[in-house]
This record gives C-alpha cells, structure tokens and sequence, in this order.
C-alpha cells in the first residue's frame, strides 16, 4: 500500500511538472511548445472544429486562406469577434502560424461566422489590451493566463451593388 501511495505521489508530481512546463512554455511561446501545440491541433482538434465551425450559433469561425507559396486553398478554425465591420481574432500563439502569414502575405481573405461568408482585406497585427472588452471574460483570464498579447485586425471588404449601376 505504500508503494502505490509512493507511485501516485510521483506520478501527480510528474503530472504537475508536466503541466507547468506547458504552461510556461505557451506563456513564454517556446517554439518547441507552441509546435507541439499546433500539430496536435492540426491533427485531431482541428478537424473536430471544423464540423461545425462557421456554422450559425458555433463558438469558432473558419477562415478562408491561400498558401503564400503553394497557392492551395487552406480553411482554418478561428474565433473571431465582429466589431463594427472588423472581424478581430486573438494569436494565442503569437505570430508565426501558417494561417496569418498566408493572410498577411495575401492581403485578404474569407471568414465564414454565423453561417455568412464574409471576404476581409487589410489584416493588421495589434495588441490585444486595444480589443480586450470584445472578449468573453473566461478568454480574457485564458489571455492573460497563456500570454496572449496580440491580435489580427482584418476589415469586411465593402461591396459593390452592381444594380445601382443598371439603366
């Protein structure tokens, strides 16, 4: 019976360690950490997301994006927060994902929210604390918990009525 109490307490404390060293290295966005991350993302959270992701009434979005090198169109689940005509998603890990510097390099793209599809242009980086009373209170703890610092800015393309054009 000692023993396994002996196990168990070494196992929560490896646990615990366990915990905390992800913690800071999210915190801190250690590359080896945030990689970790987003290829598990990649591979089971994502494709879970997105089975209902942009769909009406769904906590996450998708945004639409061509790869900057391969051209291959990408959809990838976000949060994004409407305010005004500006959609604005937080960067949990920071700026160095796939998703943004295809955005970023392109210019614009597509986010489906609350089944609409919206095409946005001129994404911008800016500090979180700027958009911060957009956010849920439980995101706003998780912000400050993991450290997130920045968001995107991305502006609702204005359209054009083609009918008022017509004689």
């Amino acid at each position: 019976m000692k023993a396994l109490r002996r196990i168990a307490a070494i196992a929560l404390l490896a646990l615990t360690a366990g915990l905390i060293a992800f913690w800071w290295g999210f915190r801190t966005k250690d590359e080896r950490v945030l990689g970790a991350v987003r290829s598990m993302n990649r591979r089971v959270m994502n494709p879970a997301q997105m089975q209902s992701a942009g769909q009406p009434g769904s906590y996450a979005s998708v945004i639409r994006h061509q790869g900057r090198n391969s051209g291959v169109q990408y959809e990838t689940p976000i949060v994004a927060l409407e305010d005004g005509t500006d959609f604005v998603i937080a960067l949990p890990y920071g700026t160095k994902t796939d998703w943004l510097a295809n955005v970023l390099a392109a210019g614009q793209a597509t986010i489906i929210h609350q089944g609409e599809s919206v095409p946005v242009e001129s994404p911008q980086v800016r500090d979180i604390a700027d958009y911060e009373h957009l956010f849920r209170r439980a995101d706003q703890r998780m912000h400050g918990l993991f450290g997130v610092e920045q968001c995107v800015v991305l502006h609702e393309k204005p359209t054009i009525d083609l009918a008022q054009y017509d004689d």
